[in-house]
């Protein structure tokens, strides 16, 4: 287990770090926007489903993989901005309001997305890989066992402050869904945002050497 002096220090790093809205804050409100807050949060375990992924490969090594290999790293990094610009351009030409989904499918449709928008993200593997290791105590035990329990506990503070910030989007969303204007507003808000984070992740991604 982690050394509860630096424990502490970790958790009160990743409050800080998690202050500030990044790319996941900004999926998940896309997110709340279009579906309300129910979709928001469901986006929230998605995302945070695709954290735990990035937690046990940091944990188990596979993160050095991505970081050692630019050709890999730039493969998942591609993808992942393709997937989101996908997501946006299906997003601006849906129709809002005229099909209504079965809300379970809705729901497994989100928790997919959210999660493989994360897994597809190389810049969080990077991050628990440089981040984490800082707060390890060598001679405390097994360090997978201290990263997984560091990265769980990040993986659980973001999912409390970004399910805060799909609360705070959904309820602004769901006032206004009733104008049929603003829900054709907020359609492209929502697919906008999307293609905005996939150019986004084309272009600042690579890193140096």
């Amino acid at each position: 287990m982690p050394d509860p002096a630096l424990y502490g220090l970790f958790v009160l790093a990743a409050l800080a770090l998690l202050a500030i809205p990044g790319p996941a804050v900004l999926y998940v409100v896309s997110q709340s926007i279009e579906g309300g807050r129910r979709a928001g949060l469901v986006s929230t375990l998605g995302v945070h489903c695709g954290t735990l992924v990035h937690v046990t490969a940091a944990a188990i090594g596979l993160s050095s993989l991505l970081v050692s290999s630019a050709r890999l790293y730039d493969a998942v990094r591609y993808a992942g901005a393709v997937y989101l610009v996908f997501l946006g351009i299906r997003t601006l030409l849906g129709r809002t309001g005229d099909e209504p989904q079965a809300m379970e499918v809705d729901a497994r449709r989100r928790l997919v997305r959210g999660a493989t928008v994360q897994i597809l993200n190389p810049k969080t593997a990077l991050f628990f890989f440089a981040f984490l290791p800082q707060f390890v105590d060598t001679d405390a035990g097994s360090v997978g066992l201290q990263i997984l329990v560091l990265g769980i506990t990040f993986m659980l503070l973001g999912l409390v402050s970004d399910g805060a910030y799909a609360l705070a989007a959904g309820t602004l969303a769901s006032r206004l869904r009733g104008s049929r204007r603003a829900a054709n507003v907020s359609r492209y808000v929502s697919g906008s945002i999307l293609i905005g984070l996939g150019a986004l992740a084309a272009v600042s991604g690579r890193r140096q050497a």
